[in-house]
């Protein structure tokens, strides 16, 4: 079992930042690849950005150039850095893990861009 935690969701102005942090406990070691999907309202849930436990990144093409996904392994964080924000980037934000036997997801973080 794996838990995440999400956290740093809020409002912030059109061209500003956020920083989303995802805390994970339990069978760490299982994990193969963490990532961000985001859903916003009456749209399907999509994948931002995602990293390898080898250190491969992907991101949408969305988001490319102004999301750098991250993560400090001795602090078993994750993280999503949000710059030059769009109105567009509104929506919650999921942290994602991936292990051979199952997927977890963590509660939600709300980001709103406003203009």
């Amino acid at each position: 079992q794996v838990q995440l935690v999400e956290s740093g969701g809020g409002l912030v102005q059109a061209g500003g930042s956020l920083r989303l942090s995802c805390a994970a406990s339990g069978s760490l070691f299982r994990i193969n690849a963490m990532g961000w999907f985001r859903q916003a309202s009456g749209k399907e849930r999509e994948l931002v950005a995602i990293i390898t436990s080898g250190g491969n990144r992907n991101y949408a093409d969305s988001v490319k150039g102004r999301f750098t996904i991250s993560s400090d392994n001795a602090k078993n964080t994750g993280y999503l850095q949000m710059n030059s924000l769009k109105l567009e980037d509104t929506a919650i934000y999921y942290c994602y893990a991936h292990t051979m036997g199952a997927d977890y997801w963590g509660q939600g973080t709300q980001v709103t861009v406003s203009s």
